[in-house]
């Protein structure tokens, strides 16, 4: 099967305007991600942006990118627009990457692709254990429950995505915003209005599951810190220096 990795990213961010061009080790955030992608080496991989400067920026480093309109409402709308602009028909799988997260282990990358194509899953995603008590708290932390315990070689189904857990809740792990669709399977999600839970819970991957779409999660190795804010970017930006 023939992925195509799309990795949406907007200047805009509300919490850390311009984020995707704040440079470490001298290069953007955006191109970070994008080398990591071609690292995991499951396909082509292009970056979705409203912004030239992105574009410029992805191009000067030697990388792919599609200017897409600026109405969207979500990052998936993004991915399939550019998808559609790309050439795509011998494509079969589209992985969406978060443009935020520059430390994503490309291991993951590789496993939620491998486990797509072993099962034939329409949509999967991935997920870490849940270390501490805090971060099952947090309600910034969006937690995913799945029919059965996840193990290395596992794709279980999910049950639901939540911001708030119940004590008697089994099967919980943090969700890692990272998804990849069978091209059929985009092109149905993206023709389905927001549902009412996904507008209150502000969680996109629940259109998925009000519509009858299946999602799998595979467990990842590591839970990535994505740059949400001006101290993940110091935090971020500590590790990636200290590593090179």
């Amino acid at each position: 099967m023939k992925t195509l990795v799309i990795i949406p990213s907007r200047l805009a961010a509300t919490r850390l305007p311009g984020k995707p061009l704040l440079k470490i080790n001298g290069l953007s955030i955006i191109s970070h991600v994008y080398r990591r992608a071609e690292e995991a080496n499951i396909g082509e991989v292009i970056v979705a942006t409203e912004d030239l400067e992105i574009i410029e920026d992805v191009k000067k480093n030697g990388g792919q990118a599609i200017l897409t309109k600026n109405s969207h409402k979500t990052g998936t709308d993004r991915i399939y627009e550019a998808l559609e602009k790309f050439s795509n028909s011998n494509i079969d799988l589209v992985m969406n990457l978060q443009g935020d997260e520059p430390l994503m282990n490309i291991d993951d990358i590789k496993n939620l692709n491998n486990q797509m194509t072993r099962n034939d899953s329409q949509l999967g995603t991935l997920a870490s254990k849940i270390d501490n008590k805090a971060k099952l708290e947090n309600k910034n932390v969006v937690k995913v429950k799945t029919k059965n315990e996840l193990n290395k070689s596992n794709f279980p189904e999910a049950i639901n995505f939540v911001r708030k857990i119940n004590k008697k809740d089994k099967n919980i792990y943090h969700h890692l915003g990272i998804y990849c669709y069978k091209k059929e399977t985009l092109k149905e999600f993206i023709n389905y209005k927001q549902t009412i839970n996904e507008i209150k819970y502000k969680l996109e991957q629940l259109r998925a599951i009000d519509n009858k779409i299946k999602i799998n999660v595979a467990l990842a190795k590591s839970s990535p810190i994505g740059v949400d804010t001006e101290e993940d970017f110091v935090a971020i930006k500590k590790i990636m220096e200290y590593k090179s």
